[in-house]
């Protein structure tokens, strides 16, 4: 049985990785900081309780921790239980974010909330580094382990685009350069890491943002037509499946993936049967400045 980590699993694109390891048999810890008795600074409703239930009825086993990964005791302790309860560590997905509310998009960093921008990269590069260094002697201890590094953008898209703002540019790109260079660290002692990304995420918040569910999202359409190229946080989920169910997958080692190129090799699709490609959309049609067209692209 596949043991896996999935810290940052409170919503978005966490939820759907660790619901879809879930899907394929694994016991899956999922950590956060908003509980059913304590809401983090994001004050949503989402809660780490309701992911593991979601992974338990997916078919695996969904064990929720509490985990503020910005504290080491805290992620310390986490490990230990995981290694006192399963003896192993299969896989560590790293998807702590919590930084949407946190950047401006239209302001240089000169003018940028120096506060924010500062507690962006502590919660979105210093967490994935904390949770690396206590995580990874117990990925170790069998070969074939697999790190997952969540990011926003491929390495070829942000080598060439700013993204966003100066705090948010750097800090995907970072989650990027930190997937590199675990893998020169992994790959001779028999793991894999990789940088992977969705595409345009159907994230708890982006819907909310369009005042649309997943029932009825394509409504947002009317707004913003390119979000035809969206993908449901199930999509990423199953590249991370893929991943974990593929035994040459240290052949990936070091890359930058997304959920839609992924999908090209292991032929798995979105909820509703598609296949969105979003990157080469993006650049293709989007940033082409070209008319809403998913022709070819799902």
């Amino acid at each position: 049985m596949t043991i896996a980590l999935v810290a940052g699993a409170t919503r978005g694109a966490g939820r759907g990785i660790a619901a879809e390891l879930g899907a394929i048999g694994a016991t899956v810890y999922v950590t956060g900081r908003t509980t059913r008795d304590q809401q983090s600074e994001y004050q949503r409703p989402e809660t780490i309780e309701e992911t593991a239930e979601l992974v338990t009825r997916a078919g695996g086993r969904g064990i929720a921790v509490q985990a503020d990964h910005l504290d080491r005791d805290q992620v310390k302790a986490l490990v230990e239980r995981i290694d006192r309860e399963q003896g192993r560590l299969d896989v560590l997905v790293n998807n702590i974010w919590g930084s949407e509310n946190l950047f401006s998009w239209d302001k240089p960093l000169w003018e940028h909330d120096l506060d924010d921008g500062m507690r962006m990269l502590r919660l979105a590069v210093d967490t994935h580094i904390i949770t690396s260094h206590y995580a990874l002697p117990l990925l170790l201890r069998h070969e074939g382990g697999l790190v997952v590094e969540m990011t926003d953008g491929t390495a070829d898209y942000n080598a060439v685009n700013y993204r966003v703002t100066f705090f948010y540019d750097l800090v995907k790109s970072s989650v990027l350069r930190m997937a590199f260079g675990l893998s020169k660290e992994l790959g001779p002692r028999g793991a894999t890491a990789v940088a992977l990304t969705p595409g345009w995420l159907r994230s708890e918040l982006m819907l909310e943002h369009f005042g649309v569910g997943e029932e009825n999202w394509r409504d947002a359409l009317e707004n913003e037509p390119h979000f035809a190229i969206s993908e449901s946080p199930a999509y990423v989920g199953r590249a991370v499946a893929a991943l974990v169910r593929d035994p040459s997958r240290a052949r990936w080692n070091g890359a930058s993936l997304s959920s839609g190129g992924l999908a090209q090799v292991y032929g798995f699709t979105d909820v509703d049967g598609s296949s969105p490609d979003a990157w080469r959309y993006v650049v293709e049609v989007q940033d082409a400045g070209k008319p809403a067209d998913t022709t070819g692209y799902r």
